[in-house]
C-alpha cells in the first residue's frame, strides 16, 4: 500500500515540475495467454485501474494505443476519466507517431514490449530494451527548453482510489 501511495506521489510531484511537454509512454498491462489477440488479465485491469487514478489529474489532451485490445484496455479506464477518445496508431511506423506526438503538449502512449523503449529513443529519451515479461513501467518523457528528461515509474497492482467520471 505504502509503494502504491509513493508512485502517486512521485508522479505527482513530477508533473508538477514540468512545463512545456509531457508524454507518458507505456507498455500494455499483464495479459491472458489465450488468443493471438488476448484480453488483461485481472492484473493487468488492475493496473489500468492504477494508471487511471494516477493520470486523471494531468492535462492529457490525448492518448494513442496500437489496434489491439490488450493496449486499448490498458488506457480504457483513463480514457473514460478523461471523457478522450483513443487515437490508434501503427506500431510499424514509430516515427511518424514520434513526429506527431512532437507538437503535442500532454499525451499518453500505449505500446509493447518492442515498441515501448523504441518511440521513447525516438522521442529523445532514455530506456533499455524490454523483456516479455515486465509489465508497469511508466515512462515520463518531458521536454523543457530543449532538455529532455525521462523518469521512469511504476503503476502498481493494487488498490487505486476512485477515478473520477
Amino acid at each position: 500500500m505504502l509503494s502504491k501511495i509513493i508512485a502517486v506521489l512521485i508522479l505527482s510531484c513530477c508533473s508538477l515540475s514540468l512545463s512545456a511537454q509531457s508524454l507518458y509512454i507505456l507498455r500494455h498491462f499483464e495479459k491472458q495467454a489465450d488468443s493471438p489477440n488476448p484480453a488483461l488479465t485481472e492484473t493487468g485491469s488492475a493496473r489500468a485501474e492504477m494508471l487511471a487514478a494516477m493520470l486523471q489529474r494531468e492535462p492529457i489532451t490525448h492518448i494513442f494505443t496500437s489496434d489491439y485490445r490488450r493496449t486499448r484496455a490498458s488506457v480504457a479506464p483513463l480514457a473514460r476519466a478523461l471523457g478522450i477518445s483513443v487515437s490508434i496508431y501503427d506500431p510499424r511506423d514509430l516515427p511518424a507517431l514520434a513526429s506527431q506526438l512532437s507538437g503535442l503538449a500532454q499525451a499518453v502512449v500505449v505500446g509493447h514490449s518492442n515498441t515501448t523503449p523504441q518511440l521513447v529513443r525516438l522521442l529523445g529519451g532514455t530506456a533499455e530494451d524490454m523483456d516479455e515479461s515486465r509489465y508497469g513501467d511508466l515512462f515520463v518523457i518531458s521536454q523543457s527548453q530543449g532538455v529532455v528528461t525521462t523518469t521512469r515509474l511504476s503503476v502498481p497492482v493494487g488498490y487505486a482510489p476512485a477515478v473520477r467520471p
